[in-house]
């Protein structure tokens, strides 16, 4: 008899996404007339940048040529878009990354919820609360949790670190040793965003307590103020105890392209059952060499020509598109009476909604037809708050805005 991993019989049905589209598809049937205004998903809305669609037609003229053919390309990525990637993204900020030290892949959320992997099942885990779904389920999914609890809304055996309006969701430091650790900053859903200060105080906890924290820099390219890091390599002493993950969705709109990198220094160590340091980097470069057979050669180098100068100059307009519409939803919501965090460094505005978190989106919904996130799908320091997001058009989230005016 075939058995399943009980562990998924833990995990509560995703409902924030399906309580989201069974909303909007009734709202969506009882007016047909209607349209929507979305901006609740965190997906990018605007075309590739020039420059990364030249290199991927050149790609793709040589995939069609015997003699410049590429079939299976290195694991870990091919060099010359890792070289491009330790010398542009860390080096020129003062940040120590090698390019063997970098794995190209097809996603952050896919790095960040398969790095847990090669750790042992009974570590613990310590993850913000609210938080990206992926890093909750998939220690659930691994076994690391204990059942659901519906009355505290949380799972027994994970350790939560509360995000709040006192914090300005920036978690604190655990109040007890835990293993392993997941930080994102920019922050989805909340859009805080980490000093370099706070990130020493949590590479600090790590090396005291022998931890090791996951961090999740997908959204580090709308990090705009100069005194904060955009990297947590540019903290003393994190290259001992970090792996970070990043992304080309969001800051080349490659949502829908795919291409993304996860570096893991040489320093990172875990240790076996009798304390013996073990390499990181060789653990997860076994099980990425054994899983993954590398992202396409033609993405690869699209990817690359986002370091190009053409292509950091369209990156860089791409990226202030989206902040400028971050800066208009949330003056408009502040003009509203609404206490919000984030739209300035992030592409998301946490708001204070004053009320239930889906009270809140059902009114968004029904009056006005524009689509929100309820914070309270992100954990249980989410509720009564929304996230909107500012991915979209700008004549979009202009009239959403007139919209959402017309009924607060």
């Amino acid at each position: 008899m075939i058995k399943i991993n009980e562990n998924y019989q833990k995990l509560q049905a995703s409902y924030l996404f399906s309580n989201i589209a069974k909303r909007v598809n009734a709202f969506q049937q009882a007016n047909p007339d209607k349209s929507l205004i979305k901006l609740g998903i965190g997906d990018v809305t605007r075309a590739l940048p020039d420059a990364c669609v030249k290199a991927f037609h050149l790609a793709v003229d040589e995939m069609a040529q015997d003699t410049t053919f590429r079939g299976y390309g290195p694991e870990q990525g091919y060099d010359f878009l890792r070289e491009a990637i330790a010398k542009n993204d860390f080096q020129a900020r003062g940040a120590r990354v090698e390019a063997d030290e970098v794995f190209v892949s097809d996603g952050a959320k896919c790095d960040s919820g398969n790095f847990q992997e090669i750790f042992s099942t009974d570590i613990i885990v310590a993850i913000p609360d609210p938080v990206y779904p992926v890093y909750v389920d998939t220690n659930v999914m691994a076994g690391r949790s204990g059942a659901w609890n519906a009355e505290q809304g949380r799972y027994e055996g994970l350790v939560y670190l509360d995000g709040n309006r006192d914090n300005g969701f920036i978690p604190d430091l655990p109040d007890r040793p835990v293993d392993l650790i997941y930080l994102c900053f920019p922050n989805n859903p909340a859009g805080s965003t980490a000093t370099r200060e706070q990130l020493k105080q949590w590479v600090d906890y790590a090396r005291a307590n022998k931890s090791l924290i996951l961090f999740d820099a997908a959204y580090e390219a709308f990090v705009q103020d100069e005194t904060l890091p955009r990297s947590i390599y540019e903290v003393e002493g994190a290259r001992e105890v970090a792996i970070e993950f990043r992304s080309f969705s969001k800051t080349a709109g490659f949502t829908g392209t795919r291409c993304a990198y996860t570096v893991v220094p040489k320093e990172c160590m875990a240790y076996t059952e009798a304390g013996e340091p073990v390499s990181v980097h060789a653990l997860w470069n076994r099980r990425h060499t054994t899983k993954f057979n590398s992202v396409s050669y033609p993405v690869q180098r699209a990817a690359e020509a986002v370091y190009s100068a053409e292509g950091q100059a369209q990156v860089k307009e791409l990226v202030g598109y989206y902040l400028n519409n971050a800066k208009y939803i949330r003056e408009k919501m502040e003009a509203l009476g609404y206490d919000c965090i984030g739209g300035v460094n992030s592409p998301y505005i946490w708001i204070d909604s004053k009320c239930d978190s889906w009270e809140f989106f059902d009114r968004l919904l029904n009056e006005a037809a524009v689509v929100c996130t309820p914070g309270a799908g992100f954990g249980k320091c989410g509720e009564g708050y929304i996230r909107i997001s500012a991915f979209n058009s700008f004549d979009k989230v202009v009239e959403a805005m007139e919209r959402i005016g017309c009924i607060l």
